[in-house]
C-alpha cells in the first residue's frame, strides 16, 4: 500500500469515530466558566515513554512533552479554566500492565478525560493482548464517567506505515477500530507524523532516537489533541 493511500484509508476509518467538534463539547463547556462557577477538570494521560516524556532515553523532558504542552495549550485557549493534567505513563510499558493498575492508578484520580497511548510497547504483546487490554481501559473509563482519547502510536524509525503488514501499522489501525466500536475520540499521531513526510519533511526532523519523538514531534501530537476542543 502506497503511504498517500494509506493516509487516505487512515483518514476514512477516523471519521467514523466520535465527533471532534461534539465529543469534548461539556467539556468545553466547563473550562469556558469563570469562577465562581468553574470547578477543576482532571485529564489523566496513560500510556508508556512517550506520554511519560522520555525523549533521548534516560532523558526525560517532561515539559516538552505533549501531556504538558496539551495543558499549556488548553490554558491559552481557557484561561479562566483550573486543569489538572495528571500522568499516569510509565516508560517501558505495555497496555497489559497499564489496564492492570488501571483501577488503582488512573480511575482515582476522577478524570474527566483519559488518553491512551500504548502501540510502540504493545507490538511485543501483540494485537489480541492489546485489543483485549485496551478495551478494559476504555469501558472502566467510560463506566467512572469520563470521556476518552485514544492515541495511534508516534513514530519508529523501524517501521514502516506504508504498509499492512508493519506491526505499528497494525496497532495503529486496531486503535483507529476501537475508537469506532466504542464511538470515544481517535487523536491520529500516526497519521500526523505520515502527512508530515507526504509533504516533504523528514521523519527524522520529529524524532529525539529511534522510537521517541523530540519536540516538534510532540507539538504534533498536540495539534492533534486540540481537534478536540475546536474554538467557536
Amino acid at each position: 500500500m502506497r503511504l498517500a493511500a494509506a493516509i487516505l484509508m487512515n483518514t476514512w476509518i477516523a471519521g467514523h469515530a466520535a465527533d471532534p467538534g461534539t465529543y469534548l463539547r461539556s467539556i468545553a463547556e466547563e473550562l469556558e466558566e469563570n469562577w465562581p462557577n468553574n470547578r477543576t477538570v482532571n485529564i489523566v494521560c496513560h500510556g508508556h515513554s512517550v506520554p511519560a516524556g522520555y525523549f533521548k532515553t534516560p532523558v526525560v523532558d517532561t515539559f516538552n512533552a505533549y501531556p504538558h504542552l496539551w495543558h499549556r495549550a488548553l490554558k491559552e485557549r481557557f484561561p479562566h479554566a483550573v486543569i489538572n493534567v495528571i500522568n499516569t505513563s510509565i516508560g517501558g510499558e505495555s497496555s497489559d500492565r497499564g489496564a492492570a493498575r488501571f483501577a488503582a492508578e488512573v480511575l482515582p484520580h476522577r478524570p474527566d478525560i483519559v488518553t491512551i497511548d500504548y502501540s510502540l510497547n504493545d507490538r511485543r504483546i501483540g494485537l489480541d493482548a492489546a485489543r483485549n487490554s485496551w478495551e478494559a481501559m476504555i469501558v472502566a473509563a467510560k463506566e467512572a464517567g469520563a470521556l476518552v482519547l485514544l492515541l495511534t502510536p508516534t513514530a519508529d524509525l523501524r517501521a514502516t506505515w506504508d504498509t499492512s503488514e508493519d506491526a505499528l501499522a497494525q496497532h495503529a489501525a486496531q486503535v483507529r477500530a476501537l475508537a469506532h466500536k466504542h464511538d470515544v475520540g481517535l487523536v491520529d499521531s500516526s497519521s500526523a507524523f505520515q502527512s508530515y513526510v507526504a509533504q516533504g519533511g523528514a521523519l527524522e526532523d520529529l524524532m529525539s532516537q529511534v522510537n521517541h519523538p523530540n519536540r516538534e514531534g510532540h507539538d504534533l501530537v498536540v495539534r492533534e489533541l486540540m481537534r478536540w476542543t475546536p474554538q467557536e
